[in-house]
Formats: structure tokens, C-alpha cells, sequence
């Protein structure tokens, strides 16, 4: 549950700090029998024809081909990341509507497990399964969603067809889409910026410290004069290395930062403290407050239980500055550091494996970056259960509301920046032959600008379902088979039966229709590298 109050979330991450990340139990509610294995496989020449059906059940291996815009492949090297911190929250049980027929989460644009993934695979390693939250696999991609009406802050998208990957029993696969309002890039609001690096001696390598300065660089590209940029570092002690600069003095900025050099241990509480006290000094009452925070996410002098730190991140909350967490480097990484400090700092968590990523979100998402439009922003899903039998929500499972708490304003929840888009996916169970209204859809949140509370709601009804799923929006059908590779990647009950090779078989018939998007290509290839390492 994501309240002002962390109390409960503090004390488990204390402990998963002063242990290695073996995760916690999965969810013990025995999942209803509803698919049969996918039997089909892929044969080394690349194909997209629907490949004969074989008797026995195939995990599949996948065609080796060269993609212009990854890593080439990487053999595995069986030296997987040491030290690395996550936390297994389980998996999303299917619930019965005549039990609860409401859904309650916090909305959250997060991407950071997605790009962690790709970071193990381009290592030559399948990601540790308490890695992965889905519906940061599935946020990951662009969902072709329109712009919300004119003086509408979101606008609230729904779809759906038939789940591809359940062959047994017939499910429905709901898509619940919010998209915010852009910001033109020339009415962005001018920010004052506070850089906190982590200059420890762990952060001394060319994918840590040195992928921070050209990241950093990137950003500070794109600065206008109106803004200001501090810069606060932290080894064994935290100090001030550039005080509040305007960003039209963009060659002192950057000489601060390619000066940046490795020192000492990691007192991340200090220089998160310190941040935050020069982001108070040059704090702007008009504008967009942001502590950028770069990091391997290690916290090994000083204070370095999460108490102190979060407690320093929520303090600082109530006067407007926000939280941006950016992860860099694998071996003794805490993901989990980072992706709560940004939850409990009303921003958000990303991370950086290599420079396009850092171009995707410095330079080409700049504004939705820097520019919240929406706060404590909370999604209730109430499904109809004359309808819907039961339903499952596939991922969001930290992001958990009580369902009494949708309306209940001091319930800490999401934070959209301009421009983003989130989306949850169902898996339902309709009643045969049933009709009419499926779900109701309320979307809750906090103007960040006049502090009122707007709420906005959708219906969607039996006869919006596509009939086949490859009829359905080409965005939709995308979003299913990520978050299908996501599960399998999870070791998800709910795709014990499923394989790789059937969602490499359905990513070639997307891609083909999205021959534009290259992330989608990219896709492709980590399919293929995650089944060369699958038993």
C-alpha cells in the first residue's frame, strides 16, 4: 500500500539491504488451470509463417539475426552481476467479482526493470526474476494513445480482445490506458535542477560514471537561460561542487561535470541530504524543482539503513521538490533504493544502460522529465460482476491501493509528467454469453499547480471487444505479448505453460506491422538472446 506513511515499507527494506536479493515468497493462491503449452518452435532461418504443430512442449530457440540498433550478442559468460538487490512482490492473484469487484492502484511511469533486463541480456545473463515488474516492461513502449481532449489534463483510453496466450479457457485481455497532455517544449516551465552524483569508488567505470557526465551532458543541452543548475557530490563525505548556475552558462555546468572524478566510499545519505538543502537555496517558486539523483544505488558510510534516507527524501516533499532516480551500473546495484526513493520523492525511477537510453530520456522525453502535470494520481477499475467473472491485474503489484482509499487525498500515490502515457492490462473472465457494461474505469489526482482534485471516469462495454485479437490496435497486441515475455522472464504461475517461442511467433507478426518502431526490433533480439539462455 503506497501511503504518506512508510513505515511498513522502510522496515522491509531495511532488511533487504543487510541481505542478498532472494526475494520473498510468490503468491500462495493456487491459480485456476487455463492454457495449454504453446508446441510450436522456431526454426533457425527466420520465418514468419506459422510454424507446424509438434506433440511435445517446446520452450523454442530463436533465429539469429543481426540488429542495427543493439548490442551484437554476447555469449553467456556465467559471471552473473553479484550484489544486486531486488524484491520479489509476488504475482497478482485472479480475483472472483462476486469477492471484490474493485481494483485500486497508484499509476507509475517507472521503466527502470525493463532497461535492467536488457543490461543482463547484454551481458550474456537471463535478469534475476525479482527484477522484473511488468508493467514496466509494458510502460516501457509508446502506445499510440491520442491527446486527451483540449483543457483536459488526461484523457482515459480502453480496449480489448481475446488473450492469445490462453488456449483452454477463453479470457479477455482489457487494456486501461491514461495519457497525459504534452507541453509544448517552449512553454516548459524553467527548473531549477539539483545533480546529485554519486562519485564513489564503485561508480569508477565507463558504464557508471563516465555514461553519467554524457548523460548529464545531454540534459544540459537542452537548458534555456531561465534555468539553474546545481551540482552536489558525494564519496565517503557530500560537498557542493557548482552552486546555482544559470542554464545559459552552459560551459561551466559542463566543466563541472567532466570534471567529476571517483573518490571514496558511498554516504548516499549525506549527499541526498545535502541535495536537497541546495535545492531549498535555489528553489523556484514559479518553476519545476527537481533533484536528479545518479547513482549505482550502493549506501555502504554514514546512515545507510533506507529510515534516514526516505525520511530525508519525504521531508523535503511537502515544499514541492520532486525525486528524478536514475540507475547506473550493474554488479551491487540496489534497485530497490532507487525505486522507493523516487516513489516516496513524488517522482519517478529510470535506468541507464547505455547512451540511447539516456537520449531517450534526456533529450527526446526532456519536458515529461522535468514537468509534472499530476499528482497522487490513483486508478480504480470497478468491474461489472453480472459480466465479468473474474479478473487479474497483470503487474502494479507494489503499487497496491485499498479500495476505501481511492478517494481518501492523503494517500500517496503517482506522479505523471507531461506528455507520458501508463497502462494496466486485465486478464478477465467473461460469463458466457454475457453482455453490457464490463468495467467502469475512475482516474483520480491532484492538480500539482492550483493543489485540486479532479476525477475522471470511462465505461467500456462488451461491444468494444475486438473479435480476434489480431484485429485489435496494433499497440494493444503489443503491449499483451511484452507483458507475456515479461512473465515468463518473472517465472510468472500464470505462464508456466507458456513459452518464448510463442511470443517470439506473435512479435514477428506485430513487428511487421510497426516496421517504424526500432524498439520493437529490438524486442525481437531480446526474445532471441533470452531463449538462447533458457533450459
Amino acid at each position: 500500500m503506497i501511503t504518506k506513511s512508510n513505515a511498513l515499507r522502510m522496515g522491509i527494506l531495511l532488511v533487504l539491504l543487510l541481505t542478498s536479493a532472494c526475494g520473498a515468497p510468490a503468491a500462495t493462491q493456487a491459480p485456476p488451470s487455463k492454457e495449454a503449452p504453446f508446441t510450436d518452435y522456431i526454426p533457425e532461418e527466420a520465418s514468419t509463417e506459422a510454424p507446424a504443430a509438434t506433440q511435445e512442449s517446446v520452450t523454442g530457440y530463436l533465429p539469429q539475426q543481426p540488429a542495427s540498433n543493439v548490442h551484437p550478442p554476447i555469449p553467456p559468460n556465467n559471471q552473473e552481476p553479484y550484489g544486486m538487490f531486488f524484491e520479489d512482490y509476488g504475482v497478482n492473484p485472479s480475483i472472483d467479482t462476486e469477492d471484490d469487484n474493485l481494483s485500486t492502484f497508484a499509476l507509475d511511469v517507472d521503466s527502470g526493470s525493463y532497461t535492467i533486463m536488457r543490461s543482463y541480456l547484454s551481458e550474456g545473463n537471463l535478469p534475476p526474476s525479482d527484477s522484473v515488474r511488468v508493467e514496466e516492461y509494458v510502460n516501457y513502449f509508446d502506445q499510440g494513445y491520442p491527446s486527451p481532449p483540449v483543457h483536459q489534463a488526461f484523457g482515459i483510453y480502453l480496449d480489448g480482445a481475446p488473450a492469445p496466450f490462453t488456449q483452454t479457457e477463453r479470457y479477455q485481455m482489457l487494456r486501461v490506458g491514461v495519457q497525459g497532455y504534452q507541453i509544448p517544449a517552449e512553454e516548459r516551465k524553467d527548473a531549477s535542477l539539483t545533480f546529485v552524483i554519486d562519485v564513489s569508488g564503485s561508480m569508477d567505470m565507463d558504464n557508471r560514471l563516465g555514461l553519467v557526465k554524457r548523460s548529464l551532458e545531454l540534459l544540459v543541452e537542452q537548458l534555456r537561460p531561465g534555468d539553474r543548475v546545481s551540482i552536489v557530490v558525494y564519496g565517503s563525505e557530500a560537498r557542493v561542487i557548482l552552486e546555482p548556475t544559470s542554464g545559459a552558462d552552459k560551459g561551466a555546468i559542463l566543466e563541472a561535470i567532466y570534471n567529476l572524478r571517483p573518490e571514496g566510499a558511498t554516504n548516499a545519505e549525506a549527499g541526498i541530504r545535502l541535495g536537497y538543502q541546495m535545492a531549498m537555496h535555489a528553489y523556484n517558486p514559479e518553476g519545476i524543482n527537481r533533484v536528479i539523483l545518479c547513482s549505482d544505488g550502493v549506501a555502504n558510510v554514514g546512515v545507510t539503513g533506507p529510515e534516514a534516507i526516505l525520511q530525508e527524501v519525504s521531508h523535503y516533499v511537502e515544499e514541492g521538490v520532486t525525486l528524478t532516480t536514475v540507475g547506473f551500473g550493474m554488479d551491487n546495484y540496489n534497485d530497490i533504493l532507487m525505486e522507493q526513493l523516487a516513489d516516496n520523492g513524488d517522482g519517478f525511477y529510470a535506468y541507464v544502460d547505455d547512451l540511447r537510453e539516456a537520449r531517450r530520456l534526456f533529450l527526446d522525453r526532456i519536458t515529461g522529465t522535468l514537468q509534472t502535470i499530476a499528482m497522487d494520481t490513483k486508478v480504480q477499475v470497478e468491474f461489472n460482476p453480472q459480466v465479468v467473472m473474474r479478473y487479474r491485474l497483470v503487474g502494479f503489484e507494489n503499487r497496491a491501493i485499498a479500495d476505501e482509499q481511492f478517494r481518501d487525498n492523503t494517500v500517496d500515490a503517482g506522479e505523471i509528467g507531461a506528455g507520458h502515457s501508463v497502462t494496466a492490462l486485465y486478464e478477465i473472465k467473461l460469463y458466457p454469453e454475457a453482455y453490457g457494461n464490463i468495467a467502469t474505469v475512475f482516474l483520480r489526482w491532484q492538480d500539482p499547480e492550483t493543489r485540486q482534485v479532479v476525477e475522471l471516469s470511462k465505461e467500456f462495454n462488451t461491444g468494444e471487444l475486438a473479435y480476434q485479437f489480431e484485429s485489435a490496435d496494433l499497440y494493444f497486441q503489443r503491449s499483451v505479448v511484452v507483458a507475456e515475455y515479461a512473465e515468463i522472464l518473472k517465472k510468472s504461475y500464470w505462464a508456466e505453460e507458456s513459452s518464448l517461442a510463442h511470443v517470439y511467433h506473435e512479435a514477428v507478426r506485430v513487428s511487421e506491422l510497426l516496421p517504424w518502431d526500432e524498439n520493437m526490433s529490438e524486442f525481437m533480439e531480446l526474445i532471441r538472446r533470452a531463449s538462447q539462455l533458457t533450459d
